[in-house]
C-alpha cells in the first residue's frame, strides 16, 4: 500500500528530548520503517520548522519525510499549531489530489484536524487516526496547568468519530475513547513497539561504578514524576541515578526543569548521587539502559509509554506507576513492580525491595525481555497496523459522513 502518515509537531528527523519529541517521534518512525521493510510505501508530512529545510528527506528506503507550510518556518511550541492546521490540511489536500494515497494516518489530535480538512473532497481517502495523548487525560491529571487550546477535548470527540477508524495503543485509551462516545466497532488497539534488535540485554553497557544504579529516560517535565525518583533517592544509600533527556548536557544549564530537579537533589543532600545527562542519541540508549540495575518510569499519568518497553527489551527490570498504558506494558510481579503514582514512600519500598534482591531482578528481566519480544516487535505493530488499513481498502466512509461528524474540525 501506498502510506501516508501525518504527524504535525512530531518528525521522525527530531531530535529526542525535548519539550515537544519524544515516543510520538520514534513511534511515526519505527511504524514508518516496519511498514516500508514489510513492502509498503509511506510519505510521512510534517511542518516545515525551518525555510531552509529541504521539501523531502529520505528517512529509510521506502520512506520520505515530506516537510509541508503550516504557519511560520520556525519551531513553535505544539499548543501554538492549532491555528495553522487549516492550512497544513490544504496543502495536504494539493498533494493527494495529484497523487493519492491508499490510506492516511494521522498521529496527534491535530494531525487529525489537518488530515479530515484535506479529505473532506477527497472522499477515498480513508483516514486512520491515532490520538498518543488524550486531552480529556491530560486536563484532569494537569487541570490549570493544561495548556492545551480550549477546543481540544471536544475537537477530539469530533475527529474520532469522523475518521474511518481509530487505533488507540492501549486499552485504557480505549476505555477513554468509548467513554466520549465513540463506539466500540470502530476502535482499534494496537500497541506501539520497540526495536528488539537494537535494544538487547547483550548490548555492551557504559561503564559505571560499584553503587546500584537507576536510571529514568524521558522529557524533564514535572508530570514525568522525576522529582519522586529523586525524593525516593534518599532512602535509598549507595544507589545513584542517571536522568537522561532534555537539551544537550551543555546546554542543561539553561533548562528550567534541568534546575528545578538539581536543585531538589541538593535540598534532599542527594546531589553527589544524581547525574543529568541530557538528551542523548538513539545508540547511546541501549549502553545507559544495559547499565542499569532497574528503569524508573513514575509519571503522574502516561498514554502509553515507550522507556519501559526499551527498558524489557534490554531485559533490564522497571519500576513504573500503574497508570495509563503502563498497566499494559509493565506486568506486576513479572516484568517489573507497579507503584502508586506521586507517591515517593512507595518507590522507595519497591526499589529498595528489588535492589536487595538480584534474582529477582534477573527474572524479571528476562520476562520482559521474552514479553517484549512476543508481544512489541515492530514487526508485529506493523502487521497489525496494515490489517486495519486493509479493512478500511472496502469500507470508507462517505465524505459527507466525515464533514458531518467532525465538522467543527475544520
Amino acid at each position: 500500500m501506498r502510506v501516508v502518515m501525518v504527524s504535525e509537531h512530531a518528525s521522525p528527523l527530531a531530535a529526542l528530548g525535548g519539550p515537544d519529541a519524544g515516543g510520538q517521534n520514534v513511534h511515526v518512525a519505527e511504524l514508518s520503517s516496519a511498514l516500508a521493510r514489510a513492502g509498503h510505501e509511506v510519505v510521512v508530512h510534517t511542518r516545515r520548522t525551518d525555510p531552509d529545510q529541504p521539501d523531502q528527506v529520505p528517512l529509510r528506503p521506502g520512506v520520505t519525510v515530506q516537510h509541508d507550510v503550516a504557519g511560520p518556518p520556525a519551531p513553535l511550541p505544539k499548543d501554538e499549531l492549532f491555528e495553522h492546521m487549516e492550512e497544513f490540511g490544504e496543502n495536504l489536500a494539493r498533494s493527494w489530489r495529484e497523487d493519492p494515497p491508499d490510506v492516511v494516518h494521522a498521529h496527534f489530535w491535530m494531525s487529525g484536524l489537518a488530515a479530515l480538512h484535506a479529505t473532506r473532497e477527497l472522499p477515498d481517502i480513508p483516514v486512520v487516526q491515532t490520538f498518543h495523548a488524550l486531552g480529556v487525560v491530560k486536563r484532569r491529571h494537569q487541570g490549570n496547568q493544561d495548556t492545551s487550546p480550549g477546543p481540544r477535548i471536544e475537537l477530539e470527540r469530533q475527529i474520532a468519530t469522523g475518521v474511518d477508524r481509530v487505533v488507540a495503543t492501549c486499552s485504557h485509551e480505549h476505555f477513554e475513547l468509548v467513554r466520549q462516545g465513540v463506539p466500540r466497532r470502530r476502535i482499534s488497539v494496537v500497541p506501539s513497539g520497540v526495536d528488539t534488535k537494537a535494544l538487547r540485554p547483550d548490548v555492551p553497557p557504559e561503564p559505571r561504578g560499584a553503587r546500584h544504579r537507576l536510571v529514568v529516560l524521558g522529557r524533564l517535565v514535572p508530570r514525568k514524576g522525576t522529582d519522586d525518583v529523586i525524593r525516593a533517592l534518599v532512602g535509598l544509600p549507595d544507589t545513584e541515578l542517571v536522568i537522561a533527556g532534555g537539551p544537550a548536557q551543555d546546554l542543561l544549564h539553561t533548562d528550567p526543569d534541568a534546575r528545578r530537579l538539581l536543585e531538589l537533589a541538593g535540598e534532599l543532600d542527594v546531589a553527589d548521587r544524581v547525574r543529568l545527562v541530557g538528551g542523548i542519541a538513539r545508540d547511546a540508549v541501549a549502553p545507559l539502559l544495559t547499565s542499569a540495575d532497574a528503569v524508573v518510569c513514575v509519571p503522574w499519568y502516561e498514554p502509553f509509554g515507550i522507556v519501559p518497553l526499551e527498558a524489557m527489551a534490554c531485559g533490564v527490570p522497571v519500576v513504573a506507576s500503574a497508570v495509563g498504558g503502563l498497566t499494559d506494558t509493565v506486568l506486576d510481579g513479572m516484568t517489573g513492580l507497579h507503584v502508586p503514582a506521586r507517591d515517593p514512600d512507595r518507590l522507595t519500598a519497591a526499589l529498595a525491595e528489588l535492589l536487595a534482591d538480584t534474582e529477582l531482578c534477573t527474572a524479571l528481566g528476562a520476562a520482559g525481555r521474552a514479553r517484549a519480544v512476543a508481544r512489541y516487535c515492530w514487526p508485529r505493530v506493523a502487521a497489525d497496523t496494515a490489517k486495519v488499513y486493509q479493512r478500511l481498502r472496502g469500507g470508507r466512509r462517505s465524505g459527507s459522513d466525515r464533514v458531518s461528524s467532525a465538522g467543527g474540525a475544520r
